[in-house]
């Protein structure tokens, strides 16, 4: 009886093996009909597809043309003229490209359900090729933009090359994601690993539904601010915003009869405008008003803004980064479990021409009672003018005139030739090391606490604790540099937004205009990556 079920159940499998060997076949020669060959290599050829809502793609012509051709040109998410469960996720991941901060237009989100439609309708051969090359185009547009940011910086006048960060696309969509268990983890991996970018993509999900809920009343600006205890008729309405921004505890009892502006609803208000930049003294005055006035989808838009500038940046680091927030005139340096280990404030350019540059590099030394070499452009604009004015202001100053090989000319009184000289630019001015040096003691960024971020840097120096640290900058020898045993990655970003560790939202005024010029950059359509 045994051998007979045995002999049944090899009959049955070879079946059903003769069957899917046939199955198999057919659906290979489908994926590689000639008309779907003919259509891929036409359309990749033009490097224009006119199904797509941006439909010439040059920047992904030979990725598209590696792509097919490691596969002899066959379909890559049609299986038996259906879509694959890979490439419906997939278009599931495009339409709902909001949720990462993106805009899911560009990776055609809502052309993708007519297109499902249609491969229910007997569609062609040539219509299953140009369904399976404009998702590949699009998912490879959708994880380039996860990776490197939508808008190169570059061509908004910002000096971060992303062109290193750059991912092989073909290679990617081929090993990682046609035959992926989990197409949304895999693309989570060409995403930034940065903590701040983590906890920011959450709030941009909890400010998208902020801003469904959010009713659009205003609250009126009074002609004097309103202080903590007076009468003000808009105190239901003011806690009913807080509320839902998470300011005003749920459990906090305002009777929504009250007209009087007190107790839990002006400590509501202080940590709103803790979290906006503001003085936490709980007045409503016009700046606070303002804030609480904004549309919650101005929020989003500044949540997306910031997530675009972190995917400009590299995504792995030798050891975890310093990063200085321009907006938010804050530094952060975080240990190797990527907790915040050092906080402090930090010096921000705000005039105009005077702006801190957005930038990564490595810390390789620290310089301890440093010159300060004058840039060019303000020697030229803003030294030799008060030169000309008054010639003891380099003395006056601390300053220096030396030569291009640093040996000093003067340090006192300027005669006519020297200042010709300087005005040439044959001469250049640097400030001498010591308490008034507009570096500081310490040559690092302009911080709050210099000698501990210096400590921190050398942390992997022996000996060159907080102790030493702090004797060598107020020592008498100047220009003291130490090299570092491992060079420290710092990041200068700007970001108008800010998360921090405990999930509190900050917003931050957009000092520079870099967030206009930013929406400036993106209104014009889909030209990168």
């Amino acid at each position: 009886m045994m051998m007979k079920r045995t002999l049944v159940g090899m009959i049955c499998l070879a079946a059903a093996a003769v069957a899917w060997s046939s199955d198999t076949m057919q659906n290979a020669q489908l994926k590689t009909s000639p008309q779907i060959q003919e259509t891929l290599r036409s359309i990749i050829g033009s490097a224009r597809h006119p199904d797509l809502r941006w439909p010439d793609f040059p920047l992904y012509r030979v990725e598209a043309r590696k792509f097919y051709e490691s596969a002899g040109y066959s379909l890559a998410w049609i299986d038996g003229r259906h879509p694959t469960p890979q490439a419906l996720a997939l278009i599931g991941i495009l339409q709902n490209a909001d949720q990462k901060g993106l805009n899911a237009e560009d990776y055609d989100g809502p052309r993708w359900a007519e297109r499902l439609a249609g491969l229910r309708q007997s569609p062609s051969d040539s219509d299953l090729a140009r369904f399976d090359l404009a998702l590949t185009i699009s998912v490879g547009r959708y994880a380039a933009a996860l990776h490197l940011g939508r808008v190169n910086p570059i061509s908004i006048g910002l000096k971060i090359d992303v062109r290193s960060e750059r991912h092989d696309v073909s290679t990617f969509l081929r090993a990682g994601l046609v035959n992926a268990a989990d197409p949304a983890a895999v693309l989570q991996q060409v995403e930034p690993t940065f903590a701040g970018y983590r906890r920011a993509m959450e709030a941009l999900h909890r400010y998208m539904e902020l801003a469904r809920q959010e009713s659009g009343e205003k609250l009126p600006v009074t002609k004097k601010p309103v202080d903590p205890g007076q009468s003000y008729t808009m105190a239901p309405g003011l806690a009913s915003l807080l509320r839902l921004l998470g300011d005003l505890p749920v459990k906090a009892e305002i009777p929504a009869d009250s007209a009087l502006y007190t107790g839990a609803l002006v400590e509501a208000v202080k940590r709103f405008q803790d979290r906006h930049g503001l003085e936490p003294d709980g007045r409503l005055g016009p700046d606070t008003v303002s804030q609480l006035n904004t549309p919650l989808s101005f929020r989003v838009r500044q949540i997306q803004l910031t997530l675009e500038r972190w995917r400009w940046f590299p995504h792995s680091f030798s050891q975890p980064p310093v990063v200085v927030n321009l907006p938010e005139f804050r530094l952060r340096a975080t240990n190797e479990q990527l907790k915040v280990a050092l906080s402090m404030n930090v010096i921000v350019g705000k005039a105009y021409g005077h702006k801190s540059p957005v930038f990564q590099k490595e810390m390789k030394y620290v310089v301890f009672r440093p010159y300060w070499e004058v840039p060019p452009t303000i020697q030229r604009a803003e030294m030799v003018p008060n030169i000309a004015k008054d010639r003891n202001y380099v003395a006056k100053k601390s300053l220096e005139v030396v030569t291009p090989g640093g040996q000093v000319v003067t340090d006192g009184t300027i005669s006519d030739e020297v200042l010709q000289q300087l005005r040439a630019g044959k001469l250049r001015i640097r400030q001498k090391p010591g308490p008034t040096n507009s570096l500081g003691l310490v040559k690092l960024i302009r911080v709050e606490k210099p000698a501990e971020l210096a400590a921190w840097a050398l942390r992997h120096n022996p000996g060159w604790e907080l102790e030493r640290v702090e004797a060598a900058m107020k020592g008498s020898e100047g220009n003291v540099r130490v090299n570092l045993a491992e060079p420290l990655p710092v990041l200068i970003i700007y970001g108008t937004v800010a998360v921090d560790e405990s999930n509190q939202v900050h917003f931050f005024q957009d000092i520079y205009g870099y967030d206009v010029e930013l929406e400036r950059a993106l209104a014009k359509g889909y030209p990168y990556p």
